[in-house]
């Protein structure tokens, strides 16, 4: 016998219930294996898009103190009609607020250091609300009410 020339007591036969048994649970590893790696990104793929909206909500939400911040900083609010800050463009663009001040009420001060006694009405607390909504990206929209008084001289104009 040469050495080019094979035998047949080298090759191996599997038994006959075995054939492809290994290739068979081979593709079903695979398959479960391939169904888990979709569920992940998928899974992935959701959290980022949550974690996107809540950071529009929280830009939304910053969109509308800034709403209320403007009138309160710029004392641009009066007794007479509501005050409206008009949309204003935040940021990048993407962003922006609008807020209406309005001067609900007035209520006497007692005049001596807000001591107890009878007021004769030369002072005033000036009741004022502020609606303010933000909005933000992706759709995001908050609205802010605050409520804040001013003491001034009373016996004038005002709500």
């Amino acid at each position: 016998m040469t050495s080019s020339s094979y035998s047949r007591s080298n090759v191996r036969i599997a038994p006959a219930g075995q054939a492809g048994a290994a290739l068979v649970v081979g593709l079903i590893l695979m398959l479960v294996l391939t169904v888990l790696g979709i569920s992940g990104m998928n899974t992935a793929t959701l959290e980022l898009t949550m974690a996107g909206n809540t950071e529009a909500h929280q830009d939304a939400f910053q969109a509308a103190e800034t709403g209320i911040d403007i009138p309160i900083g710029t004392l641009s609010f009066t007794t007479l009609a509501p005050t409206i800050v008009p949309v204003t463009p935040l940021g990048d663009g993407s962003y922006s607020t609008r807020s209406v001040t309005t001067c609900m009420t007035t209520t006497p001060v007692p005049d001596i250091a807000f001591s107890m006694g009878t007021s004769t009405g030369t002072v005033q607390a000036f009741h004022f609300d502020i609606v303010a909504v933000g909005t933000g990206p992706r759709g995001a929209i908050s609205t802010h009410n605050q409520s804040f008084y001013v003491a001034g001289p009373g016996g004038g104009l005002g709500c």
